[in-house]
């Protein structure tokens, strides 16, 4: 089962930790071991444990080769308060796990998580459906406004609405439908961002992944069309934003050497100094970036790393439903991250680690958690992270489909429509599309339509002075034949 990849779905992190659990207690080598002139069978040392447990978290797919060796033994230490492992006298959770000849065994018991319930975050109130063109009638109405008579549909009418097929059009006006407010253009973002996601994910549902209820449409608005040159959120309200001396830190490093302003001093190890003035403030926040909200969301997303234009466009639309403040602070620290990783001037920031790996453990934590301690949320941190860094300019970029498919819906919405002069009054409430009617009722328009036509015809032959007998009994012979009525002309 190693590198084996744990399919999408609801709770996926606690999948992860029993699996994890699973293949470490499967795999690890047991042998006999001497300690204080004893002899205890099926144990292992500390330093065993580490030395196996990261080898299996580098080769697994979930986790990656960049698992460094504290992180294995920060996950042992969390498997030793969760009873996942004991030392050999039984005890566990009240000590701390030490990475050295120090013994420890598996209990007997099972120490996997089960798994919760699925709660159901399907609401009608949640995610109703979208307007549509042709709610017309479901949009708000004036008040006092005296009920329109019904009309009857006359052929003089009738042509009046259908001019425009047989080319005699005479004169009209657009009339555009009742505006759309803010908050309807807000939770249409909102409803077909999320629809666009499941579909990314490839899921049916999103229950137990996504509450939708706690999703703002309007921070998706802003995300996408209230940003600078450069494609980073611009906070309305200042107070919400970065301190000034954290933008000015970042700005230092981010553009080493040239960033560093003259008035500063500058000493040895300045530069480590600045770092650690940047990740005392993201280490300080309350949540992590992506929001405890959204954290099976982005675990499920791990699962897709593989293909990168897939998780690509995940993470895109993943990063519309942060608060704008926290898309902000995430898409300047990964900024920041990847030019001090590419930046060949800046010295070492760390004596015994690289600057990518030191980068990645040193906010990894910042960007994603789980508010349960005893989760692999480090672990699944560093791959994401890692991955965000490296493709961060793609990932903050807006879908272009999911773009273009909303505005397309918004414009429909705003469609105008045709109306032909005499038509107001009498179909002013009517919806602008083509409606069923009843049998009975075509007939009657039917009639309606034929025979007045046909009297106005024949009063006008009779009536006309000009025109011979003969040729009226002619034309009135004409007709009977397409009619088949008898009509006789009186002398």
């Amino acid at each position: 089962m190693e590198g084996q990849v744990i399919g999408p779905g609801p709770y996926r992190a606690t999948k992860l930790w029993n699996e994890t659990i699973k293949l470490f207690r499967g795999g690890m080598p047991l042998r006999r071991h001497w300690a204080n002139f004893r002899c205890y069978d099926c144990t292992f040392t500390g330093s065993e444990a580490v030395d196996y447990l990261h080898e299996l978290l580098r080769s697994n797919y979930n986790f990656g080769p960049e698992v460094t060796r504290y992180q294995t033994q920060q996950l042992l230490r969390k498997f030793f308060k969760a009873h996942v492992i004991e030392d050999i006298k039984g005890r566990h959770g009240t000590e701390d796990f030490e990475d050295n000849s120090h013994l420890y065994r598996f209990p007997t018991m099972s120490p996997l998580k089960s798994l919760p319930t699925r709660p159901s975050w399907r609401d009608d109130s949640d995610l109703p459906r979208l307007i549509r063109w042709d709610d017309y009638e479901e949009l708000p109405q004036k008040e006092n406004v005296a009920p329109q008579k019904s009309a009857v549909l006359t052929s003089d009418l009738w042509n009046k609405r259908h001019s425009v097929a047989i080319g005699d059009v005479h004169e009209c006006k657009l009339i555009r439908r009742r505006e759309i407010t803010s908050k309807q253009v807000d939770h249409i973002w909102k409803s077909m961002t999320i629809t666009h996601l499941q579909r990314v994910l490839g899921l049916k549902t999103l229950d137990g992944i996504l509450n939708p209820a706690p999703v703002i449409g309007k921070d998706i608005v802003v995300n996408i069309y209230n940003v600078n040159k450069t494609g980073i959120v611009v906070l309305e309200n200042k107070a919400e934003d970065m301190p000034y001396w954290v933008i000015s830190a970042m700005k230092c490093l981010a553009n080493w050497p040239e960033g560093n302003d003259a008035k500063q001093p500058l000493y040895p190890g300045f530069e480590r100094d600045v770092l650690r003035t940047v990740a005392d403030y993201y280490q300080r926040l309350k949540e992590p970036l992506l929001t405890f909200h959204l954290y099976e969301v982005f675990v499920n997303i791990l699962s897709l790393l593989q293909e990168q234009d897939k998780a690509t466009e995940a993470l895109q639309v993943s990063c519309l439903l942060l608060p704008p403040p926290n898309r902000r602070r995430l898409q300047l620290l990964l900024r920041l991250m990847a030019r001090v990783c590419h930046n060949p001037r800046l010295p070492p920031l760390n004596d015994t680690i690289g600057t990518r790996t030191l980068m990645v453990q040193m906010f990894s934590h910042c960007v994603l958690g789980s508010p349960d301690d005893m989760d692999l949320d480090e672990l699944l941190a560093t791959k994401l992270v890692t991955f965000m860094m490296e493709h961060h300019s793609a990932i903050f970029q807006v879908n272009a489909k999911l773009r273009c498919q909303v505005e397309e819906h918004l414009s429909h919405l705003k469609r105008a429509q045709i109306k032909y002069a005499g038509s107001d009054t009498d179909f002013s409430a009517s919806p602008a599309f083509c409606k069923q009617i009843k049998r009975v009722d075509c007939e009657e328009q039917k009639v309606i339509g034929t025979q007045i036509p046909l009297q106005q015809l024949l009063e006008g032959l009779i009536a006309d002075q000009e025109l011979p007998a003969k040729d009226k009994r002619k034309r009135l012979k004409q007709v009977r034949t397409y009619t088949g009525k008898k009509i006789y002309l009186k002398q």
